[in-house]
């Protein structure tokens, strides 16, 4: 699948220029110089002085394809997976959970460690000793951190009320602490955008540009990606779909409303309708998608997730919606298989190829993986990326309180 993103061959155009040819190599390589000219629709000599920079920073590789004719093979080019790393955080009630990864999606590297509350006292110090101790194993450079955390951010009645959020954040410039922390450049988001993100960058997104993601967390949240790019918002809260009243008159939920999406549907949601039957039940263990409390909470489910599903078809146009996120994936299936068939939608059409409805690719571990995806996304990415900066960048985009610090990289 070809990248929509093209280059310039303005002067002022250089940062963005590498920033593309890297995206092109990442999602079609081994590429040859070539076959990038003609993706991104830069003359060849700029593509050779961009692919001999990125070769002495160590980000791609070269090598001779294997000839299929007479004559010098062409030199294909992919990334280095040494050539670069993130340290991604996932921050949860009860523990940290950490992740070492390579330009190329691959974990290299896993922490976690266990917390007697997720307080910015207890969190920060634990974030810190991770990011030291994962940092401490990468055989090549760690370009900058990343922290996934439960959103929505800064909104009042949301953010830090409720069984489905972490309480004492109000206020805490999340990324400039982690940055002073670690002496990385620090990014900090929502788990469901970044486990969107991290679909997109390394999962179903490698042939799906354009899809609507759900993650099941411990509440519910979303991410909408267009052209690979997730969408974040004015306030960088788009797709919480979780606080999205669906019942009429339905259960109360702690931001205020009636009915709302992630009291039926959410990992929170599934542990309260175990309680309420007197069930004790290990969601891990593979079994449980088979006990009938949970085939109990799957039909309960089933009603408004469809109608919120032909919701987000109906304005969202998705190629397809994709699930995952921490409910077990047996679970999830089941859920998934249940929903058959889906309300219709504009999404019903004859000339689909791609399902309505999939399962992630990467799994429970993707808001995990999306917190390093982050990093690598806000040094990397095409559109606003800041390791090939050339200028003094603008001030750092913020989330509420939630800043974004940055740092330029020579």
């Amino acid at each position: 699948m070809a990248t929509r993103l093209k280059g310039t061959n303005q002067d002022l155009g250089r940062p963005y220029n590498r920033r593309i040819v890297l995206e092109a190599v990442r999602l079609h390589g081994p590429i040859s110089r070539a076959d990038i000219a003609r993706l991104v629709a830069l003359s060849p000599q700029t593509i050779t002085n961009i692919v001999r920079e990125f070769e002495e920073m160590g980000l791609l590789t070269a090598r001779r394809e294997t000839p299929k004719r007479p004559g010098q093979p062409a030199i294909e080019l992919a990334i280095d997976p040494d050539g670069g790393f993130a340290v991604g955080l996932q921050l949860l009630p009860d523990r940290l959970r950490g992740v070492l990864l390579d330009l190329t999606g691959a974990v290299r590297g896993q922490a976690r460690a266990a917390l007697a509350a997720s307080t910015p006292e207890t969190a920060l110090p634990a974030m810190a000793a991770m990011v030291k101790r994962l940092r401490a194993t990468a055989p090549g450079r760690v370009l900058g951190v990343g922290l996934a955390m439960p959103g929505p951010f800064d909104v009042e009645a949301m953010s830090f009320v409720g069984p489905t959020t972490l309480p004492g954040w109000a206020g805490v410039p999340a990324a400039e602490r982690l940055q002073d922390l670690t002496g990385l450049p620090a990014f900090v988001g929502g788990d469901a955008p970044a486990a969107a993100l991290s679909e997109a960058m390394f999962g179903l997104g490698r042939r799906l540009r354009d899809f609507f993601y759900i993650h099941f967390g411990l509440g519910l949240g979303g991410g909408l990606v267009v052209d690979g790019q997730v969408q974040q918002g004015a306030w960088g809260n788009a797709g919480e779909l979780g606080h999205m009243p669906i019942v009429p008159g339905g259960r109360a939920c702690s931001c205020g409303n009636e009915g709302c999406l992630e009291t039926y549907v959410s990992v929170h949601a599934l542990r309260t309708a175990l309680a309420e039957a007197g069930v004790a039940l290990d969601l891990a263990d593979p079994a449980a998608a088979d006990h009938p409390a949970v085939a109990a909470w799957i039909e309960a489910a089933v009603p408004p997730l469809r109608r919120a599903l032909c919701a987000l078809e109906n304005l969202l146009d998705p190629a397809c919606i994709v699930l995952g996120g921490e409910m077990p994936e047996p679970i999830l299936r089941r859920l998934a298989d249940r929903l058959d068939p889906l309300l219709p939608s504009v999404s019903r059409r004859r000339d689909r190829v791609t399902p309505r409805l999939a399962l992630s690719a990467l799994g429970a571990d993707n808001a995990l993986v999306g917190a390093a995806v982050l990093a690598i996304s806000g040094l990397l990415s095409p559109r606003s990326g800041l390791l090939f900066a050339e200028a003094e960048p603008a001030p750092p985009p913020t989330h509420g309180k939630f800043t974004i610090a940055t740092e330029t990289r020579a």
